[in-house]
Parts: C-alpha cells; sequence; structure tokens
C-alpha cells in the first residue's frame, strides 16, 4: 500500500542518514526515538474506519454482481458434466468454448474489480496517510522526538516508546 512505499523511503532515507552521520556515544544518549504501528493508525483512525466503510461497501457490490456470473458458470459446468455423453462432438465443443469464454470473461472482471478496489483505496487512503505525516511532524517536534518510525521497522520495541495511541487521537482531532 502507500504506506509501505513511505515506510521504504523512511528507512532509505535514516540508513543514509546513519551512515553519512555517525552519532557519538552522548549524541546518541540524547535521541528520543518514538514508534508508531501504522496499520493500527489507519484502521482504527475515524478517518480511516470511514475509508474502509466506503472500500468495503464497493468490494460487498462487486461480490454480489460475481456472484450471479460464478453461478452461471457453474450451472453451466454441471451441465457439460451431465449432459456431454449425450451430446454430439460439435455440442461439445460449443459448450466447452461457451464455459471458456465465461470464466475468462468473469476472471477479467474480477481483475478490474482488483484494480478498482486498490485504486479506491489509494483515493481514500491518501488524504489520510498525508494529514498523519503532518500529525507526526508537529507531534515529533512539540515532544522534542528526533527520530519517529513505523512499527514495522522495528524488532523489539519498549511500550514507553509507542506513539501509536497518542497519534491516532492528533489524527482524530486533526480530521475534525
Amino acid at each position: 500500500m502507500i504506506y509501505n512505499k513511505m515506510i521504504g523511503a523512511l528507512l532509505c532515507t535514516i540508513l543514509a542518514l546513519g551512515v553519512q552521520f555517525p552519532l557519538s556515544q552522548a549524541q546518541a544518549a540524547d535521541l528520543k526515538i518514538g514508534i508508531i504501528d501504522m496499520q493500527r493508525v489507519v484502521v482504527t483512525s475515524t478517518g480511516g474506519k470511514k475509508a474502509q466503510e466506503i472500500v468495503n461497501k464497493r468490494m460487498k457490490e462487486l461480490q454480489g454482481d460475481f456472484k450471479k456470473d460464478e453461478d452461471a458458470l457453474l450451472g453451466l459446468q454441471k451441465e457439460i458434466e451431465k449432459k456431454s455423453s449425450a451430446w454430439s462432438d460439435e455440442m461439445k465443443q460449443e459448450k466447452a468454448n461457451e464455459f471458456r469464454k465465461m470464466r475468462r470473461d468473469l476472471m477479467a472482471k474480477q481483475e478490474d474489480a482488483n484494480v478498482e478496489i486498490k485504486q479506491l483505496r489509494e483515493e481514500n487512503l491518501g488524504p489520510i496517510l498525508q494529514e498523519l505525516q503532518k500529525v507526526v511532524s508537529q507531534l515529533g517536534e512539540k515532544e522534542g522526538y528526533t527520530l519517529i518510525l513505523p512499527r514495522q521497522a522495528a524488532i523489539h520495541v519498549d511500550k514507553e516508546i509507542d506513539l501509536t495511541d497518542k497519534v491516532i487521537k492528533a489524527l482524530n482531532e486533526a480530521s475534525k
């Protein structure tokens, strides 16, 4: 998703800075680091919930459309299995071609739906992630954090440096 790209870019930047500017022990002691569970922020924030509702609603609509096509495809498959022994070779070929075409059309519709859902997620989550970036920057400046990382970038995290709840609260406030 979008925030995975942000995480990758952030990690590359951090690594590049770490190589260019090694910290002395005194400087390292002054570091104040925070961690944010980006997934939890997106899923539990007010804006994230609204975005997910929009995506889920559209997914249900699309699934309803696919149900009809899947049922028709299964019906044709059962018809072929039951009646093919009584059909001529020409009829068998015609039904097999019809089945392949229906299956191909359904797969194309599903692929189009996947692209649509991905775009819908990006359209609805993009503004939230931009606002999240602002909120995190403001929180970092206000509370004197040297570095705030996504939870996914850390192997071990002390609960005291987890800023997720603060960020969710601040994001919800900013979204009002």
